[in-house]
């Protein structure tokens, strides 16, 4: 009996081409792949070719099952749901990544400073700060950026867009982040908590400020009296004392 299950298992896998010979050969490199299809996929790395088109915005695109997760981003279809917070998502990749932030997994290593990371993205960014590498150059002033997202920011210094627009005032910003602070301040919404007191605020940037005042760090120093100062806005007036245009600043 267990001779006959083992021989319809191989013959199982000889139909599901487990076993079949790798005889369909790329042209251009060598190759070989099992069948046919997977070898026009293949070819279309070096012909370039993407037959799949969307009829949104013309993308083009090499395989369909890619056409289909492209469309996803028109019709904000997001058939993939965080089991830990609901947030969805429109590609199973992104929904792996997305739950490395609740794992807390981060796959990959900087071979320089050890520091770990959740996305391959996300490494080879922070490998600029090593190498210092600024491959992202404004048009307007040719500055350079290490990540394209920091570029997008400053070309609207130059252009004035601000794309985000507030639902309740229309006030509008030039990024996400601060459309997202600035509603805090319709909805009431103080999500940092000082571990200390307990006083809440609506900015990470104003929490760091307070925890000053237990700590007494006070990191902002004067250059000419090296005085220190807990925020960099009270060093800034203070240092207009040095000019005679202010007296007195509270420390």
């Amino acid at each position: 009996m267990a001779t006959a299950i083992e021989s319809h298992l191989t013959q199982v896998a000889v139909e599901d081409g487990q076993d079949s010979p790798r005889t369909h050969k790329c042209s251009h490199c060598d190759k070989e792949f099992r069948f046919q299809s997977k070898l026009n996929l293949h070819l279309r790395t070096h012909t370039g070719e993407r037959p799949y088109q969307c009829g949104e915005c013309g993308k083009r695109f090499t395989q369909l099952a890619n056409l289909k997760t492209h469309m996803r981003t028109h019709t904000e279809e997001r058939p993939y749901c965080c089991e830990e917070c609901g947030r969805q998502f429109g590609h199973i990749g992104a929904l792996r990544t997305h739950t490395r932030t609740h794992t807390g997994e981060r796959l990959y290593l900087c071979g320089e400073c050890n520091s770990h990371f959740i996305t391959l993205c996300d490494l080879k960014a922070h490998m600029r700060t090593h190498t210092g590498e600024k491959p992202y150059k404004c048009k307007h002033c040719n500055k350079g950026f290490s990540q394209a997202s920091s570029l997008k920011r400053h070309v609207r210094t130059h252009t004035g867009e601000r794309p985000y627009m507030c639902e309740e005032c229309s006030k509008q910003f030039t990024t996400l982040s601060s459309l997202q602070r600035h509603r805090r301040t319709h909805t009431g919404e103080k999500p940092y908590m000082c571990e200390e007191c307990g006083k809440q605020f609506r900015q990470l940037g104003t929490l760091k400020d307070h925890k000053r005042i237990h700590t007494g760090e006070k990191p902002y120093r004067c250059e000419k009296c090296n005085k220190g100062f807990r925020q960099s806005s009270n060093l800034r007036v203070h240092m207009q004392a040095h000019t005679g245009e202010c007296l007195s600043m509270p420390v």
